[in-house]
């Protein structure tokens, strides 16, 4: 078995012209959605959808990895 597996898959989901746009760092998967929420669920079931069947060790992770989510938010304006 291999050493150094990654446990996680790093993801990043910034705010695009009309949707939230969700990518991993780790494997090819890209999804957006209307709202964080959104958006993340179509992550979790897009990331799911490509490691179903792969063999994860192969792909330098570990049985079961999670996801790490960051977000780029804009900060919120107040006005006087």
């Amino acid at each position: 078995m291999k050493e150094n597996l990654q446990h996680t898959i790093k993801a990043f989901i910034r705010k695009g012209e009309k949707y939230y746009i969700a990518e991993c760092l780790e494997i090819p998967v890209v999804t957006q959605g209307k709202t964080i929420d959104e958006t993340t669920n179509n992550l979790k079931e897009a990331v799911a959808l490509h490691l179903e069947g792969e063999d994860l060790e192969q792909l330098g992770l570990a049985s079961s990895p999670t996801l790490l989510i960051t977000m780029e938010l804009e900060p919120v304006a107040h006005v006087a």
